[in-house]
C-alpha cells in the first residue's frame, strides 16, 4: 500500500512539475501584470469599473472588516496548532482569501457581471479586434472602445456556483499545512482561474464545450500560470475588486495576442510555400 501511496505521489509531483514548467515557458503569468499597465495607460476602459466604485468598494471594505473581526482569532487559534510561529501568516492569507471570494461572490453576482463583459470586449476592440467582437455584440460606429459597446447578445462571465463555492472550502484545510499547503492552495485556486477567464473568449470564438476543454489542456501550464498570478492580485483586501477589471484586461490581451498568431502563422506558412 505504501508503495502505492509513494507512486501516486511521485505521479502527481512530476504532473506538477510539467505544468508549472509549462507556465514559466509560457509567459502567460505576465498577463495580469501586462493587463494593469495597459489599463491604467487607457483611460476609457475605466468607465465600467467607476459605474460601479460605490457599492463594489463599499462590499469589499465590508467583508473583509467583517472577516478580519469574526473569524481571524479562531482560525488562528486552529491554525497555530499546526503551523506554530507560522500561523499569523497563513491566517492573515486565509482570512484574505476568504474576503475575497466572498466580496467576488456579492459583487459579481450583483455589480460586475456585465461591466467585466464590457471590459473585456472593449480591451480586443483596443487592441482592433473587431471582428471576433462582433461575435458577440452589436457594435456602434464611432467613440472610443466602451462607446462603441451595443448591446451584448450573451453574457458568458459566470457566476459563483454552489460547486464552485463547495469546492473552494474542500481545498481551505490546505492552509492548515505549513507555507507548502498555502501554495497548493493558491495553485489550485488559480488552475481553475485561468480557464475562467478566457469565458469570453471561448463564446466570441464559438468553441464548444469539448473544443474548449481541448484548449484549454493544450495550454494548462499557460492557464494555471495566468490564473496563479491573478489570483493573488485579487488576494489584496479592498483592492481586489479593481484587479478583477486588470485582469480582465489581462485575459483579453492575452486573448488578442493568441488571435494575431493565428492569423500570423497561416500567412507565413503561405509565404514559406511560395518560396519553395
Amino acid at each position: 500500500m505504501s508503495d502505492k501511496v509513494e507512486e501516486i505521489v511521485r505521479e502527481d509531483a512530476q504532473r506538477i512539475k510539467v505544468i508549472a514548467q509549462d507556465a514559466v515557458r509560457s509567459g502567460a503569468y505576465l498577463y495580469p501584470i501586462k493587463g494593469l499597465f495597459y489599463y491604467l495607460s487607457h483611460r476609457s476602459l475605466w468607465k465600467p469599473f467607476l459605474s460601479k466604485l460605490t457599492p463594489t468598494l463599499t462590499t469589499g471594505v465590508g467583508v473583509t472588516a467583517f472577516m478580519f473581526l469574526v473569524t481571524y482569532i479562531p482560525q488562528a487559534a486552529i491554525l497555530a496548532i499546526f503551523n506554530g510561529p507560522l500561523a499569523a501568516l497563513s491566517t492573515i492569507l486565509l482570512v484574505l482569501s476568504e474576503s475575497s471570494t466572498i466580496s467576488n461572490l456579492i459583487s459579481r453576482t450583483f455589480f460586475l457581471e456585465d461591466a467585466l463583459v464590457d471590459t473585456f470586449d472593449g480591451t480586443l476592440l483596443s487592441r482592433n479586434m473587431t471582428g471576433i467582437v462582433s461575435e458577440g455584440r452589436q457594435l456602434n460606429s464611432s467613440g472610443d472602445p466602451i462607446s462603441k459597446l451595443g448591446k451584448a447578445f450573451k453574457k458568458p462571465f459566470e457566476r459563483f456556483t454552489p460547486k464552485a463555492i463547495l469546492r473552494y472550502f474542500m481545498y481551505m484545510p490546505l492552509n492548515f499545512i505549513p507555507v507548502v499547503g498555502t501554495v497548493l492552495f493558491i495553485l489550485l485556486q488559480g488552475k481553475k482561474f485561468g480557464p475562467n477567464a478566457h469565458a469570453r473568449y471561448f463564446q466570441l470564438k464559438g468553441m464548444k464545450a469539448r473544443e474548449r476543454e481541448q484548449f484549454v489542456e493544450q495550454r494548462r501550464g499557460a492557464y494555471t500560470g495566468f490564473g496563479v498570478a491573478a489570483v493573488l492580485f485579487e488576494l489584496i483586501p479592498v483592492a481586489g475588486i479593481f484587479f478583477a477589471f486588470t485582469n480582465t484586461v489581462g485575459a483579453a490581451l492575452w486573448a488578442a495576442d493568441l488571435e494575431q498568431r493565428n492569423t500570423t502563422a497561416p500567412g507565413l506558412r503561405e509565404q514559406a510555400k511560395k518560396a519553395e
